[in-house]
């Protein structure tokens, strides 16, 4: 029996996932890192950081498993997108700091690019349909224009876990789903596109060679050997990035499958063999780690933390609750919300505590109780919060659904699909059935370990990874409780363009 080590290297840290060849998971360990604020707009993180993490994490896995270093055969990543790490001639680490994904502090340099090209030919072209100044590119712009010496010195921009992947081997390269983050990916065309790196000022040579992401990348360098505790026989693989890795876990290897990932944030994504892109709605694409396909995706940037905000305001005791009785204050959350009726007696919450996702009316939107009466009890205000990020998130599936045909049943992934009470109430809203397997949270760590698996020849192809998946549960839309859904979204559609509106005129105050 070979073994295949995955790291998923998210913004709070990286988990390393032990599995067999098969796909069963044998062990996982956490390691935490820490995110930087030291101006506004500047989300940062210490490269060195993601890659004691996965030191640590993959160190501890081998030690709780049992498993012999010996029969690990294999390495492949998963890591959180739009990253851009210099890296000078001799691989050394040019900057201690680096911007992550949310760091919006290049939109000037954006803007400047946008002099020169169309934004909408380079969405539509592109897929990055994340605010401009996030993306790879434009960060990279801000560094040469910043920080003259880096961008100088620098011979190679690489991303989060391809810089993994370079401490891992001494290799330096990325693949097509990362890649397709940079901001100068051409989406069908599958390259990096001259025009656009014209227009940009930065030296294409400093952008990473792409690779499949289930191509070998070499074995282990005596550095990594030694600290990892792994043998230099292990082979590393290319991997992808989170979206894409996770849309392979989650088994949407076929046009139309889809899925819904519910965590801090949530998003919807569909696999299929064109990108889903509309100048209006703006969703988001990566190239998918099967080749020639993609994930498009749309999102709201309020779930599970509008959520955790009501239980850290209007739960304190329910925390004290389950402290006293070991349970997850959250499934006495759940618990409490299953005693009001569906459509919690007519009160709605809008769940946009983050501001608006290009999906929603305006990036202005806040988030909302509407409809409170005296009436009303704890039941329904969290009844009420359990819908709404359902019913925002359906209106997201909405946009998808308008230009792909989804599939009939949606796998649930993330924190969320753990409560019973949730998956039903997602079911009669999305109406459709909602799955839940045994994948669970590691849906990101699975894709990279199908990405191993496919390199290594253990698995035919990508395809493998849905017999990996057993279910749990099943639930099916109840055809009473729908009814009253369907009545319910266009309120809360109409409630939700209030908000924005009345949103953007806070926001000029």
């Amino acid at each position: 029996m070979k073994y295949i080590l995955a790291y998923d290297l998210g913004t709070g840290g990286t988990k390393a996932c032990l599995y067999t060849q098969e796909g069963r998971l044998c062990a996982s360990e956490f390691a935490s890192v820490k995110t930087y604020y030291p101006r506004e707009k500047f989300h940062e993180q210490r490269p060195e950081d993601w890659w004691h993490s996965v030191v640590r994490s993959v160190r501890q896995l081998l030690q709780s498993s049992g498993v012999a270093p010996s029969d690990v055969a294999a390495i492949a990543g998963s890591g959180h997108s739009l990253g851009a790490v210099p890296l000078g001639e001799d691989g050394r680490l040019l900057t201690e700091y680096c911007p992550i994904w949310s760091d919006s502090r290049a939109e000037a340099q954006a803007a400047r690019f946008f002099q020169s090209v169309s934004e909408g030919d380079w969405y539509l072209q592109t897929g990055c349909g994340f605010p401009a100044g996030l993306y790879t590119i434009f960060k990279i712009m801000w560094i040469q224009e910043h920080q003259p010496d880096v961008y100088r010195q620098a011979a190679c921009f690489l991303g989060t876990k391809d810089y993994v992947n370079f401490r891992l081997t001494g290799v330096a390269a990325t693949d097509h789903s990362y890649a397709s983050g940079s901001g100068v990916y051409l989406a069908t065309a599958r390259r990096y596109e001259p025009r656009f790196l014209r227009a940009s000022g930065v030296d294409p040579a400093k952008l990473p060679r792409i690779l499949e992401s289930s191509e070998v990348l070499g074995g282990l360098t005596e550095e990594a050997s030694a600290l990892l505790g792994l043998p230099r026989s292990v082979q590393v693989v290319a991997g992808g990035v989170d979206n894409a890795c996770m849309a392979t876990g989650a088994a949407c290897v076929s046009d139309g499958a889809a899925y819904t990932s519910l965590g801090t944030s949530a998003w919807i994504a569909v696999a299929s063999h064109q990108p889903i892109v509309s100048l209006d709605k703006r969703p988001y694409v990566f190239a998918h780690c099967v080749p020639g396909m993609f994930v498009s995706a749309t999102s709201i940037f309020s779930a599970g933390n509008s959520l955790r905000w009501v239980k850290n305001t209007l739960c304190l005791d329910l925390l004290a609750q389950a402290e006293q009785s070991g349970k997850d204050v959250y499934d006495i959350i759940t618990e409490i919300a299953s005693h009001s009726p569906a459509g919690a007696n007519k009160l709605l919450f809008n769940p946009s505590l983050a501001g608006g996702s290009c999906a929603e009316p305006s990036p202005d939107i806040r988030g909302a109780l509407l409809g409170l009466t005296l009436g009303h009890t704890r039941s329904d205000v969290l009844r009420a919060v359990l819908e709404g990020i359902a019913m925002n998130l359906r209106l997201s599936m909405d946009i998808l659904s308008k230009m792909v045909p989804l599939a009939e049943e949606m796998l649930l992934v993330g924190g969320g699909g753990k409560s019973a009470v949730w998956r039903q109430i997602f079911a009669d809203i999305y109406e459709k059935t909602i799955l839940e397997t045994n994948v669970g949270q590691d849906a990101g760590s699975l894709g990279a370990m199908a990405c191993a698996a496919v390199g290594l020849g253990f698995w035919p192809g990508y395809e493998s990874v849905q017999g990996v998946h057993q279910l749990r549960s099943r639930c099916t839309p109840a055809r009473e409780t729908q009814s009253v859904y369907r009545a319910l979204l266009p309120v809360f559609q109409q409630a939700a363009s209030m908000q924005a509106e009345l949103g953007e005129r806070l926001a000029r105050l």
